[in-house]
């Protein structure tokens, strides 16, 4: 029951994030869109490998590594500024 609310959260997190940077109220370097996808992908991460659905659990890791690379890029450019 509570990984499927874990799961939830995490999609609603990634459908936000791509809410607000389709709609231009992010853009993609913002820290909160990153953070966003983020801990949704680890959220529905975690879903997806209780639940057994390796394919899902793929693209979350690589969901999550693309938003960890660019937070790390946008930090790194922040600090040269």
């Amino acid at each position: 029951m509570i990984i499927d609310i874990i799961g939830w959260v995490g999609t609603v997190l990634v459908l936000v994030a791509y809410f607000l940077i389709t709609s231009e109220k992010l853009g993609p370097k913002s820290r909160a869109y990153n953070l966003m996808n983020l801990f949704g992908a680890l959220f529905i991460g975690l879903n997806v490998y209780v639940n057994h659905a390796w394919p899902a659990l793929g693209l979350q890791t690589v969901w999550g590594g693309v938003a960890i690379i660019s937070l790390f890029k946008n930090l790194r450019l922040q600090n040269r500024r």
